[in-house]
């Protein structure tokens, strides 16, 4: 299977020679829908490569861009997305030909188009089992993104040197209202924890952060059920809602489009919510998680004008799906 390479420019401004796609990109392909950031409202997100295993998902949470990105394969009578997993043989050639031809260790996004542990219960060879085999070895590592809770084979095999677990989680009041079929906040941490524990990289995205009443005290709060565990993450993601025109067209409960800013025109990656409400919601919470001494903390998809308002400096982007 061919494997495809480009010359990329990277956010620090060098360029570099990366693999762009395996095959024709169903299986392995690099993001590259952000260009390199120079207008005020292009947002920031370096280009990590997707494993594109498969689609959809079984939590159906209000603000998730897949109800835009499939929208002509959910149910209609619920407007789930339901999960597809495509075919195995395609996803080994695939990544036995990126294993041959890469030498430099790359890391693979599991939980781009679907989550990463939806797989777990498959028969007879759940997903993690089979694309952990297959990368044994290799100086590769799969980011497995998830909202779930089962970890039983994570803790049954040892994959340390090629698994990364990565939790998107939310303040409870927002999971309740708008992930009402995610497994609850505490439950996600709790599952973070055990791995944590048995030696895994963890990492965790607080995303989106919706400015609901008294916010700051509310994510703060959360951030403390953190620091009670005892859990701490390689790293952390911050985000706020991107309102991608798709998105907003195809979501069933759209409650949470009050709190996008729809009269200061658009990002590159959708509507957010306030600009001014943005800047206070990171610089209020990257404050808080330097408290408990997180010191990799990362910005998702927000815009050149809010980095450079913020002060910080993309060149060093530590964010979720990149080494």
């Amino acid at each position: 299977m061919l494997v495809k390479w480009k010359r990329y420019r990277l956010l620090d401004g060098s360029e570099k020679h990366l693999v762009q796609q395996v095959g024709n990109g169903s299986i392995i392909r690099r993001f590259e829908k952000t260009p390199y950031p120079e207008k005020p409202n292009d947002v920031i997100c370096p280009h990590f490569l997707e494993l594109a295993w498969s689609w959809g998902c079984p939590y159906d949470c209000s603000f998730c861009y897949l109800k835009g990105t499939f929208r002509f394969s959910k149910d209609e009578r619920t407007g789930r997305i339901l999960p597809h997993f495509k075919d195995r043989d395609k996803i080994k050639k695939a990544c036995e030909a990126f294993i041959y031809e890469v030498q430099e260790p790359e890391i693979l996004n599991a939980g781009e188009l679907s989550d990463s542990l939806m797989g777990e219960n498959l028969s007879p060879v759940p997903w993690s089992v089979f694309i952990q085999g297959i990368f044994e070895g290799s100086p590769h590592r799969i980011l497995h993104l998830t909202k779930g809770e089962n970890v039983k084979n994570f803790l049954e095999h040892d994959w340390r040197k090629n698994a990364i677990l990565s939790w998107s989680v939310n303040e409870p009041e927002v999971s309740r209202t708008w992930e009402k079929l995610a497994p609850d906040p505490f439950k996600r941490l709790d599952a973070a924890k055990k791995v944590s524990d048995f030696g895994y990289e963890v990492r965790l995205r607080i995303d989106p952060i919706v400015p609901v009443m008294n916010f700051k005290q509310k994510y703060r709060r959360f951030i403390d059920e953190i620091g009670k565990r005892n859990l701490q993450p390689e790293r952390i993601t911050l985000g706020t809602l991107r309102g991608l025109l798709s998105t907003l067209a195809h979501t069933q409960n759209h409650s949470w489009k009050s709190f996008l800013n729809r009269t200061s025109g658009m990002s590159s990656w959708g509507y957010k919510p306030r600009f001014e409400a943005r800047v206070e919601v990171y610089q209020g919470l990257m404050e808080y998680l330097r408290q408990y001494g997180v010191a990799k903390i990362g910005i998702c998809k927000d815009t050149l004008k809010l980095w450079e308002t913020l002060g910080l400096e993309f060149s060093g982007i530590t964010c979720n799906c990149i080494i």
